[in-house]
């Protein structure tokens, strides 16, 4: 039985270490950047972002003053159960979040649409979003938090089949440019691709796949690494780098997660995670041992299985 305690004390403590800690596939990521980057102030603007990351760790302070909008993953091994079951999970990942608000501090972004009401302590109506996934085996919990903006970087469009791999890089580029010149997203970012599937699980997709892989990791589909690495290069070849300056250092890595989707269409939704890439995952067994880990491993071949079994 997987103790409520230790959910509790280990999203507590990813809820830190996201919001001050980089995780290093990001930052590793950003420094293969700086050496390829020849505009001068580009390559200033990367080092000041990798200078700001260490102070952020240094002092035990959030790495950006904009916190986002924290938010919870749990993928569970088929075997494991919960000291009160999942109700009491979701108390506790509340719990955690509003205590962190204000130990952290996080800045408390959650408020009413309309209202404007809030709590002071990132909870509220569907606040923090908790997303499941399950395993085959195991008696253990996976614990994932993102601290995703929640204003802009995110497009989507219904191509149809015809509109092919040119309509993809079409669609892609021209997300790329109008993000960059509005100022609607702050690069370099990883960048999320979630093509087919209905509306909604293209968008999920899309979100998973650029907070939930590490940089360099390509999908095992050779058609999708390959249309991976295209995406990124091309994003890289638009003149803009790190914060809108002329550059080359726009797309950090770009992953694209792929849903059986209706015949007729072809939905295609972009996500930008920021220079702020904040994820950090843990791993809860049932007797309480907590091992925290870099890689979220969400995307597992049973995540991305096909066919019946």
């Amino acid at each position: 039985m997987i103790p409520i305690s230790a959910i509790e004390k280990a999203a507590f403590e990813l809820t830190a270490k996201a919001s001050i800690e980089i995780p290093p596939d990001f930052k590793n990521g950003i420094k293969k950047m700086m050496a390829n980057e020849p505009a001068h102030l580009s390559q200033f603007v990367l080092q000041a972002m990798v200078e700001n990351w260490e102070a952020a760790e240094q002092d035990r302070r959030p790495m950006c003053a904009d916190t986002g909008l924290p938010r919870f993953y749990v993928k569970s091994g088929n075997e494991a159960q919960v000291e009160g079951g999942f109700v009491a999970l979701e108390h506790a990942l509340r719990k955690a979040t509003a205590e962190a608000t204000h130990a952290i501090p996080l800045r408390p972004n959650r408020v009413h649409p309309i209202s404007r009401k809030d709590y002071d302590n990132n909870v509220g109506q569907h606040a923090p979003e908790v997303q499941y996934a399950f395993e085959p085996n195991g008696a253990w919990l996976d614990l994932i938090t993102v601290h995703k903006g929640g204003l802009f970087g995110t497009d989507y469009r219904m191509l149809f089949p015809g509109d092919g791999i040119d309509g993809i890089k079409r669609f892609f580029l021209d997300v790329m440019v109008q993000f960059g010149r509005r100022g609607l997203f702050c690069q370099p970012a990883i960048v999320g691709v979630g093509l087919g599937g209905n509306k909604d699980t293209c968008m999920r997709l899309g979100k998973e796949a650029c907070s939930l892989r590490v940089v360099g990791e390509r999908n095992p589909d050779p058609e999708i690494a390959t249309l991976e690495q295209e995406l990124k290069e091309m994003g890289n070849s638009i003149g803009m780098g790190p914060m809108g300056y002329v550059g080359n250092s726009m797309v950090v890595d770009c992953n694209i997660e792929v849903g059986y989707t209706h015949t007729g269409g072809m939905p295609i939704s972009i996500h930008t995670f920021c220079l702020s890439s904040r994820r950090a995952t843990a791993r809860i067994y049932d007797d309480g041992r907590i091992e925290y880990r870099d890689d979220p491993e969400w995307f597992t071949p049973y995540y991305r299985r096909e066919g019946i079994q």
